[in-house]
């Protein structure tokens, strides 16, 4: 598997190999030790989540604040989405920044995204389906929503505005400036 650090170095991309032939392909999704070796095994995971969605639909920008913080291993296993993750660490260099990637059913890619990132991803195909692992469970008291428009943050989601859809609670989230962040 191959492992990069992204410009926010916390941020992590896997790229298994696959082995095809005619047949179709095989490759590991995920193996503990790469994972615990590259991240140094402070994690582990506790939950599956699976999302579809068509094109347009944008997910985000989610996280969950202390006591229940949540880091996640993002895949695609049909079509292609742009996986976004912002700093929301007010003590990190790089509070405030962003990174994307596009992960897709061909590309088999995998983003981590570790607690004190808000996550978002906007799907970039007709149909799509999204599977993530979290290192902690669902919890609603503490989940928190930032603005996928901010012009502070300036994401470049690669798709017409227009063609945009979002949750109504997505549609009122606060603005970066004004959100329960990490310190």
């Amino acid at each position: 598997m191959k492992v990069t650090r992204l410009a926010i170095p916390e941020i992590i991309l896997f790229e298994p190999r696959v082995f095809g032939d005619d047949r179709g392909f095989f490759f590991e999704s995920f193996r503990k030790s790469t994972f615990d070796e590259t991240i140094g095994g402070v994690y582990a995971f506790v939950q599956d989540n699976h999302s579809r969605s068509h094109r347009g639909v944008l997910r985000g920008l989610h996280y969950q604040l202390p006591p229940h913080p949540q880091g996640k291993l993002v895949r695609s296993v049909v079509g292609d989405i742009l996986d976004v993750a912002i700093d929301i660490r007010r003590s990190s260099p790089t509070f405030g920044k962003w990174v994307a990637e596009v992960l897709s059913a061909d590309n088999k890619r995998q983003l981590w995204i570790p607690p004190g990132f808000a996550h978002g991803f906007i799907a970039l195909s007709d149909a799509v389906e999204v599977l993530y692992k979290t290192t902690d469970y669902h919890a609603p008291e503490c989940e928190r929503i930032i603005a996928w428009n901010d012009v502070d943050l300036a994401v470049d989601w690669r798709i017409a505005l227009s063609d945009i859809q979002l949750s109504s609670k997505d549609a009122v989230a606060p603005k970066f400036r004004n959100a329960d962040l990490f310190e």
